[in-house]
């Protein structure tokens, strides 16, 4: 299933891996209507296991639009059949700088790669491609990484 932009406004991916490490879920939501506020149609792509988190977390869709298959968006791009105005990737694990690099090179677009874990600066530092970093430490409290957000956000939605 390919998105389309209906409403004709901006629209940004989230883009979820393993939720492995307890914050992906309740970042992605706090991103979501972050970025509902601002105008910005949220849709999130993800494993089933991720999906299901924020579907669950969300059954209103209160903060979330659409929800994608992974395999299926990374498919969907391959193809040109779907573009976003913003890229946001969440990554905690080598998996997630792959997915990074593959959307980057598919659209040529600026991603933005929420980065966190116990790991997270090995992992900003793996990432040899244009990618905007936002990343902190934040494995099962998000408030370092939240923090984050709220400093960077309104630039990455004036200026990407």
């Amino acid at each position: 299933m390919s998105i389309e932009n209906v409403a004709g406004g901006k629209q940004a991916v989230l883009v979820l891996g393993c939720p492995q490490v307890p914050v992906q879920t309740s970042i992605s939501l706090y991103l979501a209507a972050s970025l509902r506020k601002k105008g910005i149609v949220p849709i999130i792509a993800g494993n089933r296991a991720a999906r299901l988190n924020a579907e669950v977390s969300d059954p209103d869709r209160r903060y979330t639009g659409a929800y994608i298959d992974l395999d299926r968006f990374i498919e969907d791009l391959a193809d040109g059949k779907s573009r976003f105005d913003y890229y946001f990737i969440f990554i905690h694990n080598d998996a997630g700088i792959s997915y990074a690099a593959t959307v980057q090179s598919l659209t040529g677009a600026m991603v933005v790669g929420l980065i966190y874990g116990e790991h997270f600066q090995e992992m900003a530092d793996a990432i040899e491609f244009p990618c905007e970093k936002i990343a902190a430490h934040a494995v099962h409290n998000p408030m370092p990484l939240k923090k984050k957000i709220d400093e960077v956000l309104p630039w990455v939605v004036s200026n990407l």
